[in-house]
């Protein structure tokens, strides 16, 4: 399977489960014992701190999965990262629904907090732009095609995961409390 067919399959169904995220995030239901534990939290209904902790789990989530992904590439077992990349898009959609289940304050709030916490990939895509744009061979005559490609797709992979974040945790279908 080529790696542009594989993007494309990965972002169409992001796109569906955000086009169906009411039906997921209703899987979760209420009385999942992290949507308990959120909700009783004090510190969790403040949106800056909610954001704050959505951004670390973000860069956790990210840098673990980066982690297992370079700690693979010392293994000849075919096809594991393509999983590792899989259960990592599962492990943050799961982690963006129990946050929008938790959240018991305004719609206003809720979008302060998506922010907040979906800025680590806007971060991670500038970072990746810049490094883009300042990409120079290490030695005369090295080909850095390779090394664009996979900082491309680093942009483009960011991108969405921004996207997807900020609209599963931002907006919901619920009557605001405020």
């Amino acid at each position: 399977m080529s790696l542009i067919l594989f993007l494309l399959i990965g972002l169409l169904g992001l796109f569906l489960i955000i086009f169906i995220k009411r039906p997921i995030i209703e899987m979760i239901g209420e009385n999942n014992k992290l949507v308990h534990k959120l909700k009783n939290a004090m510190w969790f209904q403040n949106h800056w701190l909610s954001g704050i902790f959505l951004f670390v789990m973000n860069a956790v989530l990210f840098f673990s999965t980066g982690l297992m992904l370079y700690v693979l590439t010392y293994y000849l077992i075919p096809f594991i990262h393509l999983l590792v990349m899989i259960f990592a898009v599962i492990g943050s959609i799961f982690l963006w629904m129990i946050i929008n289940k938790a959240w018991q304050r305004s719609n206003r709030n809720r979008l302060k907090m998506a922010t907040v916490g979906s800025s680590f990939y806007v971060i991670s895509s500038l970072l990746f732009i810049y490094w883009l744009v300042t990409l120079k061979p290490s030695y005369p005559g090295e080909d850095t095609f390779m090394r664009a490609i996979g900082l491309v797709l680093g942009v483009i992979v960011t991108t969405v995961a921004f996207i997807s974040c900020f609209v599963i945790t931002g907006y919901s279908n619920e009557k605001s409390v405020n």
